[in-house]
């Protein structure tokens, strides 16, 4: 049934009593078979301890004596939602975690490749410049043994004429002697004769040692222990790293069974979506005309702001605790951080500033000549998320999504998808789911705008029908989107799944929604709705 008929039905005396859930959480039929005992009767109840379906008969039956018993149909109904979310489970983390594992896998493949080839060319580089060293070693002891040989043979170059004139005078004396005993004279008799004719004696000389070549002998391993060699690590290997699986919408069959189960101490329930959204509470926010955001901070107060540059906080009664005058419009222009700060963005000035609980403000991030327009504190690790724009005149060019750290250092920009093409228009508001992507309200692109957290464009959402007007967004636990769309006729908040498909409208004009702007889920996983045409901030529950 529709939104009109499911009011009037929780209306009626007849059927006020039903128990109304969202179409695919309803309860399946249990198929039709037949008993093949009794075959008029369908199995229809389920015997525990002999763990078989069974018929009405067969319960009374001596082999069933004794035996408790269960609905078949509300096993079938649990079992059925189990597979469906199983499925989920499958096509929406184990599918998409194993392929992205497949293709890390592939460029590890690569880098293993890429490291390899250039381990190769620096082996090869370094054996030539070892081989040009050994060339130039080698030349260097060729001259050396040259220039040794040259010294050597000068030695005995020196040597030998030594012994040339040794032999003359030998020979001179030889001579003389033979010429005296010839003449046979009486000077033989003279004692002078033999200091005349004596021998002199042989020069000594020194042989020159023969040169040696000393060679170091080498194998293999002093080679490797010169050149290096290529070997795995020893350090611990890196496991691949798996993302959990993120906490999803669970789709659960409200029969006795579960029932039974919610009553049990101790078990962590599975938050879902309620088969209704349930108003709990109202506040009154008397120092603005009109609601265009909401931010909620860690003391659940109130930070509120209106199309005039109104940004003021409230606590959990209503009363007013501050009320600060900016050049904010109807964006999504402050955001309360983890820590208990609140951020928002001065378009004029190009000044991100900061204000701590004790009202402190503080400068925070200076724009240069880009006009910051949405801020987000990011949940997951205290980024700040900034939407801004850059105008050349009276126009906007250009639009980009700026990542600061906690600290106000720029870390990262997003601007163009893998096209080149512009992703952005307007980035009126600004917010982050909690598989890291970046959720965008464009005005200008008429859709919500969403990248993953490397700034890879996943998806745009277009609404439902043309004229979309997104304005508010944000994100809760379970990974859905609410934005609000803002047209005229078609007032309502929009609930979509992790990945852009749209589930349902979870507020509408139904419900007296008129204008909706500002959207906020806090950390109890309220709804807090604000609308252009009230100053009042509504809470909602969606979640159980």
């Amino acid at each position: 049934m529709c939104e009109l008929c499911r009011n009037k039905h929780s209306k009626h005396p007849d059927t006020k009593n039903h128990e109304v859930v969202f179409y695919r959480q309803r309860r399946r039929q249990l198929p039709e078979e037949k008993c093949k005992l009794h075959p008029r009767k369908n199995l229809d109840i389920h015997c525990k301890e002999c763990n078989i379906p069974v018929c009405s008969k067969c319960s009374t039956m001596q082999e069933h004596h004794g035996h408790h018993y269960e609905d078949l149909e509300e096993i079938y109904a649990e079992n059925f939602a189990f597979c469906q979310n199983e499925v989920s489970k499958i096509q929406k983390y184990f599918l998409p975690t194993s392929k992205e594992i497949k293709q890390d896998i592939k460029e590890d493949a690569v880098k293993i490749k890429s490291a390899m080839e250039s381990i190769r060319t620096s082996m090869k580089a370094q054996a030539e410049s070892l081989k040009g060293l050994v060339n130039e070693v080698t030349s260097d002891n060729i001259e050396e043994t040259r220039s040794m040989e040259k010294s050597l043979l000068k030695i005995l170059e020196s040597q030998e004429t030594t012994y040339s004139e040794y032999i003359t005078s030998l020979e001179k004396l030889l001579k003389k002697m033979c010429m005296e005993m010839a003449t046979e004279t009486f000077s033989f008799c003279s004692s002078a004769i033999v200091e005349q004719f004596k021998i002199p004696n042989i020069p000594e000389t020194s042989k020159p040692g023969l040169p040696v070549f000393s060679t170091n002998q080498c194998n293999k391993n002093d080679i490797y222990k010169l050149l290096g060699k290529v070997e795995l690590s020893d350090a611990e290997k890196e496991k691949r790293k798996i993302k959990p699986i993120p906490i999803t919408s669970t789709l659960k069959y409200t029969g006795k069974h579960e029932k039974q189960e919610e009553k049990k101490p101790g078990v962590k329930q599975i938050l879902s979506l309620t088969s209704s959204v349930t108003k709990v509470r109202e506040y009154s926010v008397l120092a603005v005309n009109g609601v265009c955001h909401v931010s909620v901070d860690t003391s659940g107060r109130l930070w509120v702001s209106d199309s005039i540059g109104n940004l003021v906080q409230t606590d959990l009664q209503g009363n007013l605790l501050q009320n600060i005058q900016t050049s904010g419009t109807d964006q999504g222009y402050h955001t309360a951080t983890q820590s208990g700060n609140l951020i928002y963005t001065d378009q004029k000035m190009k000044v991100i500033y900061k204000i701590t609980p004790d009202q402190e403000t503080t400068e925070f991030i200076k724009t240069g000549d880009w006009e910051p327009l949405s801020v987000y504190s990011s949940r997951i690790n205290g980024d700040i998320l900034v939407g801004m724009y850059k105008r050349y005149g009276t126009k906007i060019k250009k639009s980009k999504v700026t990542r600061y750290n906690n600290t106000g250092k720029e870390i990262q920009n997003i601007q163009r998808d893998k096209k080149e093409q512009k992703l952005y228009g307007y980035a009126r508001y600004i917010t982050e789911n909690i598989n890291g992507d970046i959720c965008t309200s464009d005005n200008a692109k008429q859709a919500v705008v969403v990248t993953n957290k490397s700034g890879q464009h996943r998806f745009s959402y277009t609404g439902q029908g043309s004229g979309f007007c997104p304005s508010g967004i944000s994100t809760d636990v379970l990974g859905h989107i609410l934005v609000c769309d803002a047209s005229i006729m078609r007032e309502s908040v929009h609930l979509l799944d992790q990945d852009g498909g749209f589930l349902f409208l979870i507020l509408s004009q139904q419900q007296g929604i008129a204008c909706p702007l500002g959207v906020c889920v806090d950390d109890e996983n309220n709804l807090y709705v604000g609308q252009f045409n009230a100053n009042t901030v509504t809470v909602y529950k969606y979640l159980q």
